[in-house]
């Protein structure tokens, strides 16, 4: 049996920021990842695209990776922003300074659309790194599109490939044939829009970030539990809010407004390109939280 990734959610970490200086702020991200694990995920991921992992030096990566693993001992999966095989490498080497085996693998986009392409980059990262991959398929930040038979070629060509994070829509079909044709782990993203019909597909859980990640994780154990229905229960008072989380352009920005709404950091600041928070979305942004709020104690209660 090849390494494969545990089943479950894997937070994908926001990056707080001091909103006057733009600084990293350690003692927040040091909160959020601590909420992580308290709320039951069975891993985090760090530097990813909402982590603005592309805005950071490599000092901040390197203080951002050591926080993490001073605050969480969980396992950790990290993004690499690069897409050619020299700047990947680079990227995984300084990683792997700070963190060493903790880090789990790293999360590396495909970067063509042809299987042999991506094999042959893999293959490179690996040989030179010895690191384990989670293969990311995803088109919004890659710029590529490449079909989920591809994708699993590009796997059983990879024995270090431990896990596919699937975000190219429609995410439900690619995890069904993803998972009918590999043997490792499969994940969905895209802040858990499209999670019940993954899971229904044979998604292992979700590799994503929600400002309320404790309702992905009871949804998927009440999959393991009692299936669809039961999954949707838990899930379906917090989709309004999911669903406002992940509007195009400003899905970075609602996310951290609401991840400081629910006082898990000190700022919602965001790095230049991405957009700030519409004061326009004020009001929607305050009931969905209020709904979302009555949820989780429900949850909590295990009324839902």
């Amino acid at each position: 049996m090849r390494e494969s990734l545990e089943h479950g959610v894997w937070g994908v970490v926001a990056t707080p920021f001091i909103g006057s200086t733009q600084d990293v702020d350690t003692d927040s991200l040091a909160n959020l990842v601590e909420h992580y694990g308290t709320v039951g995920a069975v891993g985090l991921t760090v530097l990813g695209v909402f982590g603005e992992a592309a805005a950071l030096s490599t000092d901040e990566r390197a203080l951002v990776l050591e926080t993490v693993t001073e605050a969480s001992d969980l396992p950790l999966v990290v993004g690499v922003t690069a897409l050619a095989t020299r700047p990947v490498v680079e990227e995984i080497r300084a990683a792997q300074s700070v963190a060493g085996d903790r880090i789990r693998a790293f999360m590396v986009q495909a970067n063509s659309a042809d299987p042999d392409v991506v094999t042959d980059h893999l293959q490179a990262v690996h040989r030179v790194t010895g690191a384990r991959i989670v293969l990311q398929d995803y088109p919004a930040a890659s710029g590529v599109t490449i079909g989920a038979a591809s994708v699993a070629a590009v796997v059983r060509r990879c024995e270090f490939v431990t896990a596919v994070k699937a975000e190219a829509p429609p995410t439900s079909v690619a995890i069904a044939e993803l998972t009918a044709a590999v043997d490792v782990s499969v994940f969905g993203g895209l802040g858990g829009q499209g999670l019940l019909d993954e899971l229904a597909s044979g998604a292992a859980g979700a590799m994503t970030g929600f400002s309320y990640p404790e309702a992905l994780v009871a949804c998927v154990r009440a999959w393991r539990r009692g299936g669809y229905e039961d999954a949707r229960d838990v899930l379906q008072p917090f989709l309004p809010l999911v669903n406002f989380e992940q509007q195009a352009k400003i899905a970075l920005a609602v996310r951290k407004e609401l991840l400081l709404q629910r006082g898990l950091i000190r700022d919602s600041a965001v790095r230049a390109p991405a957009a700030g928070f519409p004061d326009a979305l004020r009001d929607s942004l305050r009931r969905h939280l209020s709904e979302a709020s009555r949820a989780c104690e429900a949850l909590t209660a295990g009324r839902i």
